[in-house]
């Protein structure tokens, strides 16, 4: 699990960057994020070696973190944008 955490998050902090596209990449960071949570705390109980399943997890959270940045950017300019339109009379 800690492997499919590391790749789930490598491709989700390739794919976050894209601005407009990023979004896709949600839904592997979040089901990477589980598996690597799951994967450290089973390896903690195990007392194993979980650098993999931290490095997954904290891949996944760091392109949760660049999404949700990108989202609040994103509406932040559409309503700055709305209400110029709306100054402007159209």
């Amino acid at each position: 699990m800690g492997i499919a955490s590391l790749v789930l998050g490598i491709v989700s902090l390739v794919v976050a960057w894209i601005p407009c596209v990023g979004n896709i990449a949600f839904l592997p960071a979040l089901v990477g994020l589980i598996l690597g949570i799951i994967d450290v705390v089973k390896k903690a109980k195990a007392q194993a070696p979980k650098g993999i399943g931290l490095a997954g997890t904290i891949c996944c959270g760091v392109a949760l973190l660049i999404l949700v940045v990108y989202a609040l950017a994103f509406a932040s300019a559409a309503s700055d944008a709305a209400a110029e339109l709306s100054a402007m009379g159209y």
